[in-house]
């Protein structure tokens, strides 16, 4: 993240250094990808050093855009990919996939009010939570009955509105700094908004790696249909880990007042960018994150979070295959 940083190859290892200084050097096989943040170059040794390795590097701007990725040859069975295409073009088989992914969704994001309930039951508009809960719970069963993909789209739609309509409710502290009036991208008009987007760019990087380490195509989607330059597929993926690592984390942060108000600006346009200090606590907290543990609801074994990703594309691989008959949507107890 400092910017005007160097990237160099020694050996195995990368070395980060800064005004001809060495901040750092670690070893090319504990790297699973690198991402930088705004003005950092590379060498074109380090370029190899990475690609030769299976270590994707993605560009970002200073503010957590993404912009491009880098990465070696691709990995993976030709015959899953041709698999993944066929199905991406079948209504049905995306329905399938598209309700599985919002099962997901809706269900962690109903966790995340339920928590709330549970962890601060005298909690002032603790009734409201209640009622946006139901709400889910409600969208859930119409979720099952869908027949079509915009059906789906429609009930993914409600669901977000009434969840995001009590996310203020559930910031406990801080509220001075950190109120929610409503979801804003591109740009985030206020400091939970730029939280929540910030993360999300984080978690979609790490899916994507871990679609890719599968050997499945980003960019074919099965809720997001295809588009230029959109890597629908880790966005459908993303959609399971919105709630229970993004939005709690953002939660958990600004609760524990982890961070503050004043690392926060606004530029000329309105748009709300975190310093540099505050992107640091971002990424550590997160990373951290990543290294608990949780009990995935299908294997029903102990894996830690940052590998969650990779177990998920590995099921959805399953799928595509004709191993299993559906794609197992992770959700959070």
């Amino acid at each position: 993240m400092t910017q005007d940083s160097y990237l160099s190859k020694d050996g195995e290892t990368v070395v980060v250094k800064f005004e001809d200084k060495v901040l750092v050097k670690i070893p090319i096989h504990t790297l699973g990808s690198i991402v930088c943040f705004g003005r950092v170059s590379h060498s074109p040794s380090v370029l190899g050093l990475c690609a030769e390795n299976g270590v994707a590097i993605s560009f970002l701007t200073e503010y957590g855009r993404f912009i491009a990725k880098l990465q070696g040859p691709v990995s993976g069975n030709v015959l899953l990919r041709k698999a993944q295409y066929r199905l991406s073009d079948d209504v049905n088989s995306s329905i399938l996939v598209a309700k599985g992914v919002l099962t997901g969704k809706i269900s962690n994001s109903r966790t995340v009010l339920k928590r709330m309930l549970r962890d601060h039951p005298e909690k002032s508009g603790s009734d409201v939570i209640e009622a946006a809960a139901d709400k889910l719970t409600s969208s859930l069963r119409r979720l099952q009955s869908a027949a079509s993909l915009d059906e789906i789209r429609g009930i993914e739609g409600d669901s977000a509105h009434n969840y995001f309509t009590v996310f203020d409710n559930l910031i406990t502290s801080q509220k001075g700094e950190f109120r929610f009036k409503g979801r804003s991208r591109r740009p985030s008009m206020d400091n939970v908004n730029c939280l929540l987007s910030f993360l999300y760019t984080m978690v979609m990087h790490d899916i994507r790696s871990g679609l890719e380490i599968v050997g499945l195509d980003p960019a074919v989607g099965f809720l997001h249909r295809d588009r230029p330059g959109r890597p629908g597929l880790a966005l459908d993926i993303l959609e399971e880990f919105r709630p229970m690592l993004a939005d709690r984390l953002t939660l958990t942060m600004i609760n524990l007042s982890q961070v503050q108000g004043k690392g926060f600006k606004k530029d000329a346009s309105g748009a709300v960018l975190m310093d540099e200090e505050t992107r640091k606590t971002v990424l550590t907290t997160y990373q951290k994150r990543k290294q608990e543990e949780i009990v995935h609801p299908f294997l029903n074994e102990k894996v830690t979070i940052g590998l969650l990703f990779h177990v998920q594309a590995l099921l959805l691989a399953r799928f595509l295959r004709g191993d299993i008959d559906g794609y197992p949507p992770f959700i959070w107890k």
